[in-house]
């Protein structure tokens, strides 16, 4: 089929961030939940290319052979695995879309139509007529599984539990395992999925304890508190919709902002007074290539004549 045209819709942030790590596990599942009513059980009528001067994002197969595949098939669910929205689709497949840095999932008002990917437009008169993946960076990808073969590809052997199923028990197997500065095993997908740059900085600095202190030197009471400030950061940008940065990309599914960002106490507030102590200004250092945000009195990095652990 070939590609068609996009309606007009007026341009919003054109800022672009310093750096940005969005979308993870609070926007994804703000994406879902945001979508999740308007297109499960409708059934796709027309699955569409955006016009535009990008360079194509990744979609697997091919655009045509993709929509042959869903016109004429209904979205059955729509979950999170991950840092990914999942579609199980009526014949026992699934759309697995990763936004990844800049996308977005949208039934109404895409932050501009010069970065629209793909409309999927549903049967019957409803209020929300179509779906749109907008991508600014075009690093996000859309791809489909035959039954059998997302599993193979994301189950447990491949992909960590997710964050928000993690036990005490799994935090203490996880820390105890590695010699990972901490920081960095929760980026890893592998042990945990879903957290990433922004949400480990808040959670780490909720907790207390420094981004560079090795995993396996945490004490049993900084595991607790690790496994802890998870949820409670977590659930918290969940119910905030997530976060809006200062370049304004990430929206929810209704192009409204999330509201965690007002909540930040470390993430982008280098040389800003800790909202925590008072005393000391939030310090910025790099890791893996990723920058990492924390407050020198609250996350002090303490050692212990007691080996495998840290005070």
């Amino acid at each position: 089929m070939r590609a068609v045209s996009c309606p007009l819709i007026a341009p919003h942030h054109q800022r672009h961030p310093r750096e940005n790590n969005l979308p993870e596990l609070p926007e994804v599942e703000t994406m879902v939940r945001g979508i999740r009513p308007q297109i499960v059980g409708r059934t796709i009528c027309d699955l569409s290319e955006c016009e535009n001067g990008c360079k194509p994002i990744l979609i697997t197969p091919k655009f045509t052979q993709l929509r042959k595949r869903l016109v004429g098939k209904q979205f059955a669910s729509v979950r999170r695995v991950g840092k990914r929205v999942v579609f199980d689709v009526s014949d026992g497949t699934i759309v697995a879309v990763e936004p990844r840095m800049t996308g977005l999932m949208v039934l109404a008002d895409p932050p501009d139509v010069s970065h629209l990917r793909l409309r999927w437009d549903f049967e019957g008169d409803d209020q929300y007529p179509s779906l749109w993946f907008w991508d600014r960076r075009g690093l996000g990808t859309v791809s489909h599984y035959l039954p059998g073969e997302f599993e193979e590809r994301y189950g447990p052997k491949c992909l960590g539990p997710d964050a928000l199923e993690m036990t005490l028990e799994m935090w203490r197997e996880r820390c105890a395992a590695s010699n990972r500065e901490i920081k960095v095993l929760l980026l890893d997908q592998k042990r945990v999925a879903g957290i990433g740059n922004l949400y480990a900085s808040e959670i780490l600095h909720v907790a207390g304890i420094h981004p560079s202190a090795p995993a396996k030197m945490l004490n049993p009471r900084q595991v607790e508190r690790l496994a802890a400030a998870a949820q409670e950061v977590l659930l918290k940008a969940i119910e905030c919709e997530g976060s809006t940065l200062s370049d304004g990309t990430y929206r929810n599914a209704l192009n409204q902002n999330g509201s965690y960002q007002n909540l930040h106490r470390a993430y982008m507030r280098a040389g800003s007074p800790c909202l925590s102590c008072g005393s000391e200004a939030i310090q910025r250092i790099v890791q893996a290539q990723r920058s990492t945000f924390y407050c020198p009195e609250c996350q002090k990095m303490k050692t212990s004549s007691r080996k495998g652990s840290v005070k």
